[in-house]
């Protein structure tokens, strides 16, 4: 069935469209077989872009209700005071030296062989044949232990800040 975009339909569009109505309401209005997705490609063909404010569903906003105090029974008598003592400091952890280099042996897996629980861990160069992955057990990530090591270690700070922030300073 061909639907006939009439001047009183394309009309009846044009204005429904800037009161903001959804591509379905307007559907709904103009009746006669006029499907939703007729009346976005009609509106697209003609050009239409600027609305009214766009015609949503009213949302219900979720708010987290607050924790009411729990109100004391006037039976209870108010609990003594509690002492407080200072904190004591904490030592300063200790900070774990770089882990040794692990030697580059040649993997054991290829792309094409590599698995999921298998070490990433890139030997080599990409570009070269004898390219491999490490492909060990992966307990830490996607890293085995000892590539793990190396990977993922704590950042180090200078001068009181952490060199992540330094760097990251010239992005904000």
């Amino acid at each position: 069935m061909s639907l006939g975009w009439t001047e009183d339909r394309v009309g009846a569009l044009k204005k429904l469209w800037l009161e903001g109505q959804s591509a379905s309401q307007i559907a709904k209005q103009l009746g006669g077989g006029v499907t939703r997705n007729a009346v976005i490609g009609k509106v697209h063909r003609l050009g239409l872009s600027g609305r009214a404010a766009p015609s949503q569903p009213a949302r219900t906003s979720f708010r987290p209700t607050r924790p009411r105090p729990a109100a004391a029974a006037p039976s209870q008598a108010p609990s003594a005071p509690r002492r407080i003592e200072a904190a004591q400091p904490r030592p300063a952890a200790p900070i774990a030296p770089r882990p040794e280099p692990i030697p580059d042996l040649p993997g054991t897996a290829t792309v094409m062989t590599l698995g999921a629980h298998m070490c990433k861990w890139p030997i080599g160069d990409p570009s070269s044949a004898e390219f491999s992955f490490c492909g060990r057990r992966a307990s830490e990530g996607v890293y085995c232990m000892e590539h793990a090591r190396v990977a993922y270690q704590p950042a180090v700070k200078k001068n009181g800040a952490g060199e992540l922030a330094r760097s990251l300073r010239r992005y904000i």
